[in-house]
């Protein structure tokens, strides 16, 4: 199925697409302004909406409430620590044979899942320790 994005849904697509990490609306934002034609926030938040619910951008909430986009390149999984903030990727899934059994139980086309343990790194249990 082919659709019909914007100019500004494209922009920020191929904005997420040359990023290494996931981005905030703000950032986004902030990347777009320094070309010739910038972006207004709102138009960058209908944008991320919209490629969201195409199914070609996830979003994830950290553990400071905020939201970071990122191309959907396969499902993710983090450990994050709700200390520092760090972000640790899960190579490894146990949730695709549900995934699968979701799919064909409820007829229901799902586009990807997150799987996000929150708790403290090693470096921040390190760091408490120390009088």
């Amino acid at each position: 199925m082919k659709t019909n994005r914007t100019r500004s849904q494209e922009r920020v697509l191929k904005l997420l697409k040359t990023q290494k990490r996931s981005l905030s609306a703000q950032d986004i934002y902030s990347k777009l302004r320094r070309c010739n034609r910038p972006l207004g926030l709102a138009t960058v938040y209908r944008s991320l909406d919209a490629l969201k619910q195409e199914g070609v951008v996830i979003v994830r909430t950290l553990a400071n409430g905020e939201s970071v986009y990122s191309c959907l390149q396969q499902d993710q999984h983090h450990m994050t620590c709700v200390k520092c903030g760090t972000s640790i990727p899960i190579n490894e899934c146990p949730l695709h044979d549900l995934e699968d059994k979701l799919q064909q139980s409820h007829k229901f086309k799902i586009f990807y899942h997150t799987l996000e343990f929150f708790g403290i790194c090693d470096d921040c249990t390190l760091a408490e320790d120390i009088p």
